[in-house]
This record gives structure tokens, sequence and C-alpha cells, in this order.
């Protein structure tokens, strides 16, 4: 058998046995916020390598999809907030089309919890807080890098890097900034064995209430 043909049998009998945990109605949080910060606690506090860190999922226009790797920074009632540069590529797919998912997964507790929701820029006076609370290291790479854009090496890169830190300002340009993904769905996932996992939605009605279902996993 080729290294290859080994390798592909590998991944078609590769199996992980769920079993660190349940998630059943009668000890959910009506709130799907709360029920998220509760669950974050527990990721934050636990072994789990940035938390925060979330897959953000959007598509633009013409419906082409795109994710990446975010980090959260702020959450609440009223949604989910992380920065950007707005001319990035995620950057014009949400202005154009601001419809959003976002995917936490946390492996070391067998946890994923799915958010869907409408999108929008937070105000001014929020994004200059958050910009001005960071290092100057990464507000002047922040400011210095065209981000999505092509460059013709990382010496490019690095001078423009220096240039802006030398020129002492590192106010935050107007095409940097947050955006909230304000949910109408989520979905938290428990592994459990024989592939027989918790999966309990909560969906926004028309009422501003939230209704709560189990699906099949």
């Amino acid at each position: 058998m080729s290294a290859k043909d080994k390798h592909k049998e590998d991944l078609n009998y590769a199996r992980e046995n769920y079993d660190r945990g349940e998630l059943l109605e009668s000890k959910i949080d009506k709130d799907p916020v709360q029920q998220f910060s509760s669950w974050f606690a527990v990721a934050a506090n636990s072994d789990v390598r940035e938390a925060n860190a979330m897959i953000l999922a959007s598509s633009n226009s013409k419906g082409q999809p795109s994710a990446r790797v975010v980090l959260m920074r702020d959450f609440s009632n009223e949604g989910f907030v992380f920065y950007t540069n707005y001319n990035s590529r995620k950057g014009r797919d949400l202005i154009a089309n601001p419809q959003a998912a976002l995917l936490f997964f946390w492996d070391e507790l067998e946890r994923q919890i799915r958010i869907e929701g409408q999108v929008e820029k937070v105000s001014k006076e929020q994004s200059d807080t958050y910009f001005n609370n960071r290092p100057a290291d990464s507000r002047a790479a922040s400011i210095s890098s065209n981000q999505s854009s092509t460059v013709d090496s990382r010496k490019e890169l690095q001078e423009n890097y220096k240039r802006v830190k030398e020129s002492g300002d590192l106010s935050r340009p107007d095409h940097w900034g947050g955006f909230i993904v304000r949910p109408h769905r989520f979905e938290f996932w428990q592994g459990r064995p024989a592939r027989l996992h918790d999966r309990i939605v909560y969906r926004l009605g028309e009422d501003g209430k939230w209704d709560i279902d189990r699906l099949a996993p």
C-alpha cells in the first residue's frame, strides 16, 4: 500500500469518542447570550487557546463565500464585535452583503457554537476607543497594511510599517474599525458518544423572543 493510500485509509477510519459533557434542555439558559457567556467562561478558564478566536464566514454580493479566523473583542445582548480593515475582503463582503456566520470551536471541551446574524459597523467612537488602547506596534501595522491587497514583497510591508511608526501618527484611519454581528440564530453543540451529539438551536421570533429546539445530530 502506498503512503498516499495509507493516508486516505487513516482519514476514512479516524474516529474520536466524545464523552466530556452533555447539553440538556433542563439545564440550559433560556437566553442564548447567557448560555454563550456560561460556555465562554468555561473555555476562557480552561486549556483552550484563545477562546475568543472565531471563524467568520461572509459572502460577497454575488454569493461567493469566504471564511477566516478573527478574534471576538466584545459580546453582549447587542451582539458580537470584532475589528478589521473595512477595505479587506471580509470588510467589503460585509458592507455589500451585511450577513455573517460565526463559529466557535473548542476541541478541548468537545463544544462548538454557531451564530448567524445581521452585521453593521460599530460607532466611530467605539472604534477609536478600541484602536487607541491597542499596542503601538499593532496600530502601526494596521495603518501600514492595506489588508488583502497585493504586495510585491515582505520588504515592502516592513518599509511601510517602519515609515508609519517613525511618523508618530498612530491615529485610527477611517477605513479601520469594528463590526457587530446581531444574532438571530444560535446553535450549541456538545459532542456525545456514538455520534449522538447534543444540538440545541435558538431562533429569534418575530415577537423578539427566542424559540428553543433540539436538532438531530
